[in-house]
């Protein structure tokens, strides 16, 4: 299919959300993952998700990144309707996706793995130029096998390769996986530096306190269903038993189904 996108997007005119996620619904078989889900995230805006494991969080990204075929419901990038349109072709429309377990390509190198996924006309020493200045160790292990690295190197390689191509949204699916906590903090106060810097970011995250605080807004999914999404600063203000009482849809606006 042709994509054509808006005229006020391609000029840089455009001034709605850069994500626009209308009633989306991810099936698997009889399984609803994804329930009617609608939000947005604004320019310079980090938003985050949280919830417990099979959520349906990271269904959510796969489907908004093209790696899901939704049931129902779109998703638009830069007023740009993107139903149907495959995986490379959202990356090219300006989509960066950080999966879930790091997925570097581990017998490449750290060069490789930046530079393989950038289209054919891409600017591959600008490319690593933006990731070695965001994380010089990278640039200092080019060369090394990314196999052979610790993980949060592999997790610093994942985000890198995702900004190389300049996206105008970022969508990062469990940074924390598997890391210690310090490594985990590193990471996303990387993050937070980048929508300092302007990126649009969609942040799926686990580790709760990290995420909350450098994220302008932030939402709970609860079997599929978003129950709160709010400035952030109103879930840091929860207690613990009150955050792990709306993760597991036992908290009073979980129990609504209520969406802001």
């Amino acid at each position: 299919m042709t994509v054509t996108m808006t005229e006020a997007s391609a000029t840089g005119a455009y001034t709605g959300p850069v994500l626009a996620v209308h009633g989306l619904e991810v099936h698997y078989g009889p399984l609803h993952a994804v329930r009617e889900m609608s939000f947005e995230v604004g320019k310079g805006e980090l938003v985050a998700l949280l919830g417990a494991n099979g959520a349906g969080k990271s269904s959510l990204l796969r489907a908004i990144v093209g790696l899901e075929r939704p049931a129902k419901g779109s998703v638009t990038l830069l007023g740009t309707n993107l139903t149907g349109v495959a995986r490379h072709r959202r990356a090219h429309m300006g989509m960066g996706f950080v999966p879930e377990g790091r997925g570097v390509f581990p017998t490449m190198t750290v060069e490789e793995n930046i530079v393989v996924p950038l289209g054919r006309d891409a600017d591959r020493t600008r490319a690593l130029g933006i990731a070695f200045d965001l994380f010089p160790v990278l640039g200092e292990r080019r060369k090394q096998v990314a196999g052979s690295m610790s993980g949060g190197e592999q997790q610093m390689l994942s985000l890198a390769r995702a900004l190389a191509g300049e996206p105008s949204l970022l969508l990062v699916d469990e940074l924390s996986l598997g890391l210690a906590p310090m490594v985990v903090r590193q990471l996303i106060d990387k993050v937070g530096e980048l929508r300092d810097g302007g990126m649009s970011i969609l942040l799926v995250e686990q580790f709760a306190h990290a995420a909350l605080l450098v994220a302008d807004r932030a939402g709970i999914v609860v079997r599929g269903r978003m129950t709160r999404l709010g400035p952030a600063a109103d879930l840091v203000a929860l207690s613990r038993d009150e955050l792990v009482q709306e993760y597991f849809g036992t908290g009073r606006d979980a129990e609504a189904g209520a969406t802001t």
